[in-house]
C-alpha cells in the first residue's frame, strides 16, 4: 500500500530508542524529513548517521521551559507522533511523587506542550495534519506495579479524544496506538524475568510480545491519508489482548 508521506515533514520524539527510532527510519526511508527529538546525544548522534537528514533535537520533554526553547521555532510540521515515554514500575503503595511527576510530565503534559506547538502551526498554515500518540494496552486494562504507568495511558487516551474533537474542524487527526509489550531495551528490560512474561503471553491469544515494526506500521498508516476518516481512535497492537 502506497501511504503517500514523501515530502511531508515529521515530529517523532522519543526517538532515540525502539518504536520512535523505527519510526523515524521508516519516514526517513517513505521520503519524509524528519525532526528526532531525543534526550540522549548519542542515540541522536548515530540515528543522524543512519538517516542522514534527519534533523536531530536533544531535549528533556519533562522540562517544559527547555522544551518550548528547543521546539519553539522546529518551523512546519505535517505529522506528530507523540512517543516518549517512561515506565517507573513500583507497587501502588509505594509510588512516590517523584515518580508520579516524572511518568506524567513525559508521558502526558509533554504530548498537550509538542501538540500545542505542532498544531498551532498547521493552523496557521491552514494545512491538514495526523498527530498519532503512542498509547498502551494498559490504558484499558490494569497490570500490577503499574498504577501509574496505567494511570499517563488512559489519561493519553482521553486527551487524544479531547484532541481529535476540537482539531477535527482544523483537518488535524489525533489516534492513538494501543500496543501490548514492545521488544523494545524497555520493554525487555521490564518483562525479562520469564514467569512475569509468562502471565502477560498467557492472555495473548497470539501467544507472543509484539516487535517495533508491528507498532511502525500502524503508526505510518494512522499518519497517511489512507487513515482520512480515522480520528479519535485508539488501534491495538496487542495480539488480541484486549480481547481476553
Amino acid at each position: 500500500m502506497e501511504l503517500g508521506l514523501a515530502g511531508r515533514r515529521a515530529l517523532v520524539t522519543g526517538a532515540g530508542k525502539g518504536i520512535g527510532r523505527g519510526t523515524v527510519q521508516a519516514l526517513h526511508a517513505a521520503g519524509v524529513q524528519v525532526v528526532a527529538v531525543s534526550r540522549t546525544r548519542a542515540d541522536l548522534d548515530s540515528l543522524v548517521r543512519e538517516c542522514p537528514g534527519v534533523e536531530p533535537v536533544c531535549v528533556d520533554l519533562g522540562d517544559w521551559e527547555a522544551t518550548e526553547r528547543a521546539l519553539g521555532n522546529v518551523g512546519p510540521v505535517d505529522l506528530l507522533v507523540n512517543n516518549a515515554g517512561v515506565a517507573l514500575l513500583q507497587p501502588f503503595l509505594e509510588v512516590t511523587k517523584e515518580a508520579y511527576d516524572t511518568s506524567f510530565n513525559v508521558n502526558l503534559r509533554a504530548v498537550i506542550q509538542v501538540s500545542q506547538i505542532v498544531a498551532r502551526g498547521l493552523i496557521a498554515r491552514g494545512a491538514p495534519g495526523s498527530i498519532v500518540n503512542v498509547s498502551s494496552q494498559t490504558s484499558q486494562r490494569a497490570i500490577t506495579n503499574h498504577s501509574v504507568y496505567c494511570s499517563t495511558k488512559g489519561a493519553m487516551d482521553m486527551l487524544t479524544k479531547a484532541m481529535a474533537l476540537e482539531l477535527g474542524p482544523h483537518k488535524i487527526r489525533v489516534n492513538t496506538v494501543n500496543p501490548t509489550v514492545v521488544m523494545t531495551p524497555m520493554g525487555q528490560a521490564n518483562w525479562s524475568n520469564p514467569q512475569k512474561a509468562k502471565t502477560m503471553l498467557d492472555r495473548i491469544p497470539l501467544g507472543k510480545f509484539a516487535e517495533v515494526e508491528n507498532v511502525v506500521d500502524v503508526i505510518l498508516f494512522l499518519l497517511s491519508d489512507r487513515s482520512s476518516m480515522t480520528t479519535g481512535s485508539a488501534v491495538p497492537v496487542d495480539g488480541g489482548f484486549l480481547a481476553s
